[in-house]
């Protein structure tokens, strides 16, 4: 999603005229998430995706009809029954698409934000008045915002509050404005879209396979740091992809993390050292984290006396729940490349509320509604 945002500043620098197409809102089995776009240049130049390739087709028209008409408008694609040939989601479910021409407003500010990694909320006006749609305002941390969504001061103040608490919780999705607050005789949709830097993944033991593991965490959006008491091993050569290397004894950087207040709940702590003096105190410190994801490597009999160990140093059996140890999903992985991947695939099942069984001949969701906080920086930048 970060590709397209930079992608697009660009062309803002270069004073290209495009349109945006935004998922705004998703029904059934939709094959992407509200904030996921397509964008079309003046001279048909496409980038991005709204639906893995079941409308774009229909999208980069309207895409082409906004540079012409200079309209904002909304559409609808869902499953047709009665048509096998008609424009719509193949795979099922209703997508609704916003496509706005970009010629100014809050968005370079907005792209601005997101190629830089500043925290900011996009918030426009999805459904309301003809005259309103598209609309934007973009929402900083401190409450302050730039743009503004029709003249209607009440309206500007009252949206820009529901960004920034969406923007506090690092969310994107939909809020509904009743009739009253929106101070335009109707209720109004916004689609707010929050722009926060990349969520960090922080690798503990500088072994073949962090290396491995760093490449899959920069792939699934993390700003990867690697951290080993061993100076000899903790280089630059060694991860030439880490965004930061540490040379520092684990548990105490991460409290000095914690103490800067640089971990928060999207933050990812791999533990790959399997050497009691590091995991014991590292672990011990990270269970009392309110981070999204704490694995240790090691075999069942490393478990067994890892755990042990925690236990006497007085970790509870509820905070040891925390603990996903063995680390990763039972792929049957061997080499660091396979291993990485099963830590990558149970980082993300946990992430997203998935079950890491196999979709063949299963009948759980292929997409599910669990917990679904963004990876790096906003997806549509209109």
């Amino acid at each position: 999603m970060l590709d397209i945002a930079e992608e697009l500043h660009r062309w803002v620098e270069q004073g290209r005229d495009f349109a945006v197409a935004t998922v705004v809102a998703v029904g059934g089995s939709a094959p992407r998430q509200p904030g996921a776009a397509l964008a079309v240049d003046s001279d048909g130049t496409a980038i991005g995706s709204v639906s893995g390739g079941c409308v774009e087709g229909a999208v980069y028209e309207l895409c082409q009809q906004a540079l012409e008409d200079g309209r904002t408008v909304v559409e609808r694609f869902g499953y047709s029954d009665e048509d096998a040939f008609a424009v719509g989601l193949t795979c099922g479910g209703i997508i609704d698409i916003l496509v706005t021409p970009v010629r100014g407003g809050v968005f370079p500010a907005a792209l601005a934000a997101a190629v830089s990694g500043e925290a900011a909320a996009l918030a426009r006006i999805v459904e309301g008045p003809d005259d309103l749609l598209g609309r934007a305002l973009l929402v900083h941390p401190d409450g302050s915002y730039e743009g503004g969504l029709g003249g209607h001061p009440e309206l500007d103040r009252t949206a820009a509050g529901e960004a920034r608490a969406m923007l506090d919780a690092g969310r994107t999705g939909t809020v509904e404005i009743g009739a009253d607050g929106s101070r335009c005789g109707q209720p109004i949709s916004l689609l707010v879209e929050s722009s926060v830097p990349a969520p960090r993944m922080i690798v503990f033991g500088a072994i073949d396979f962090a290396a491995a593991l760093v490449r899959v965490g920069k792939f699934l959006g993390y700003h990867v740091t690697v951290c080993d008491a061993r100076p000899v091993f903790a280089t630059k050569a060694r991860f030439p992809e880490a965004d930061d290397i540490v040379v520092g004894w684990p548990h105490r950087y991460l409290a000095a993390e914690a103490d800067a207040d640089r971990l928060d709940g999207r933050t990812v702590l791999c533990v790959l050292t399997h050497d009691a003096k590091f995991d014991v105190p590292l672990i011990q410190a990270a269970l009392k984290l309110p981070v999204a994801y704490i694995g240790a490597m090691g075999s069942r009999r490393t478990h067994e006396d890892r755990n042990k160990r925690l236990r006497e140093v007085g970790v509870t059996e509820i905070e040891l729940t925390r603990l996903r140890s063995p680390i990763g999903l039972d792929l049957g992985a061997r080499t660091p490349e396979e291993t990485a991947l099963s830590i990558g695939a149970e980082i993300v099942a946990n992430r997203r509320g998935g079950t890491g069984t196999s979709l063949t001949g299963a009948h759980t969701p292929i997409h599910h509604d669990g917990p679904r906080e963004p990876l790096g920086r906003i997806g549509s930048v209109a």
